[in-house]
C-alpha cells in the first residue's frame, strides 16, 4: 500500500510538504505542489480518511436519524437527503433509533467521536437536551425540536383539516382518528387539525393513539369497530397506519369505501399499490429531505440561513378508499 512517505520520495520533497498539499494548509511552492500532485496521481495514493478527519476535525459525514426504517416514509425521506448530500461530497450515515432516547444519545456520541459534520433529526423522544448540547450543526426534519434548530416540516394541521373535511364531504357522520404518538409534533398537529374540522362541523368522532405502525393500527381499528360499529370514516395519522386500518376493515367484513371511508397522511408510494388505492394527504417528501440537507450544508459552511422555519404545503390526493360506494 502506498504511503505518504512514498509520495514524498517520488516528489523529492519532505513528508511535511506532502501533508501541507493534502490538507491545503501552509505555504508550498507551485513547483513542489505540482510534483506532489503528480506523485499522488502516479502512485495512485489514497489519503487515510481517519488521519485526515483527526487533522481537520471533520469527516464529510452527515448523520440522519429516523425512528423506524421499516416505515416506507423514512426511506423515501432518506433518499432525498442522500441525493442532496452526496452531490456535495458528503456521506450519509443512517441511524435507526426506534424512538428510544438511549439509542439517539449513543448515535450522537459515536458520530461526534467520528467528527461528523452535522445531524438531521427526523425522530423525537421525551428529551431534547442531548440534541441541544451537541457541538455540531443540527436540522430537524418532519418534526419540531427547538426554536434554536432549523426545522423542515409540512403543513400538518392544514393537511389534517383537508383530510377530515374530505371525509365529511363524502357523507361520513362518525369519524375515527388514528393518531400518531403523543409528543411527536407532526402527530400532535394532525390531531389538532382533525379536532378543529370536527368541531367546526359538529361531527361525532373518536380518537385513539395507534402510532405509526401497521400492526398497532390494525388492532386499534378492530377494537374501534367492535366498540363503535357505526364508524363510517377513518382519518389515519399516516399511510402505514391507514394500511393497518384497511386490513382491520377487511377482517371485520367492513367494505372500503362502501361501509367505511379511509384517508391517510404522507403520500408514500405504498398508497397507490394498495387495493383499493389509498386516499391521502401528500407531503412533498423529496423536497423536504433535500431542503433539510441543503440547510445543514449551509450551516456546515457557516453560511447565514434565510430562515429557521421551512413549512411545505400538503396536497389532498383523492383515490379509491374515500370515494364511491364500492
Amino acid at each position: 500500500m502506498t504511503t505518504i512517505k512514498d509520495v514524498a520520495k517520488q516528489a523529492n520533497v519532505s513528508v511535511a510538504t506532502v501533508s501541507r498539499v493534502l490538507n491545503q494548509k501552509g505555504y508550498v511552492s507551485k513547483q513542489a505542489e505540482r510534483s506532489v500532485k503528480n506523485a499522488i496521481k502516479s502512485l495512485n495514493y489514497k489519503p487515510n480518511a481517519v488521519a485526515r478527519s483527526l487533522y481537520h476535525k471533520t469527516s464529510g459525514i452527515i448523520g440522519l436519524f429516523v425512528p423506524d426504517i421499516s416505515n416506507p416514509f423514512f426511506p423515501e425521506l432518506a433518499r432525498a437527503v442522500e441525493d442532496a448530500a452526496t452531490s456535495e461530497g458528503f456521506t450519509v450515515v443512517l441511524c435507526n433509533t426506534d424512538s428510544k432516547q438511549e439509542k439517539e444519545e449513543k448515535y450522537i456520541q459515536v458520530l461526534q467521536q467520528k467528527y461528523a459534520d452535522g445531524l438531521i433529526i427526523a425522530t423525537g423522544t421525551d428529551s431534547i437536551e442531548h440534541i441541544l448540547s451537541t457541538n455540531i450543526p443540527v436540522v430537524a426534519l418532519d418534526r419540531y425540536i427547538s426554536d434554536h434548530i432549523p426545522t423542515v416540516v409540512s403543513s400538518n394541521k392544514a393537511g389534517a383539516i383537508d383530510a377530515t373535511e374530505h371525509l365529511i364531504a363524502q357523507g361520513c357522520q362518525f369519524i375515527a382518528h388514528l393518531r400518531g404518538p403523543k409528543g411527536v409534533t407532526s402527530a400532535d398537529d394532525r390531531y389538532t387539525g382533525f379536532k378543529q374540522a370536527i368541531e367546526d362541523h359538529s361531527i361525532a368522532h373518536v380518537v385513539v393513539e395507534a402510532g405509526f405502525e401497521i400492526g398497532q393500527s390494525e388492532v386499534a381499528t378492530r377494537n374501534l369497530f367492535e366498540k363503535y360499529p357505526s364508524i363510517d370514516g377513518i382519518f389515519a395519522g399516516s399511510d402505514v397506519t391507514a394500511a393497518g386500518a384497511m386490513r382491520a376493515a377487511y377482517q371485520c367484513k367492513r367494505a372500503v369505501p362502501k361501509d367505511v371511508k379511509i384517508i391517510g397522511f404522507d403520500g408514500i408510494s405504498l398508497g397507490e399499490m394498495l387495493t383499493p388505492s389509498l386516499s391521502t394527504i401528500q407531503q412533498p417528501i423529496y423536497e423536504m429531505g433535500q431542503q433539510a440537507a441543503k440547510l445543514l450544508m449551509m450551516m456546515i459552511e457557516k453560511k447565514e440561513l434565510p430562515s429557521y422555519w421551512h413549512e411545505f404545503s400538503t396536497t389532498l390526493k383523492i383515490r379509491e378508499t374515500s370515494t364511491g360506494s364500492e
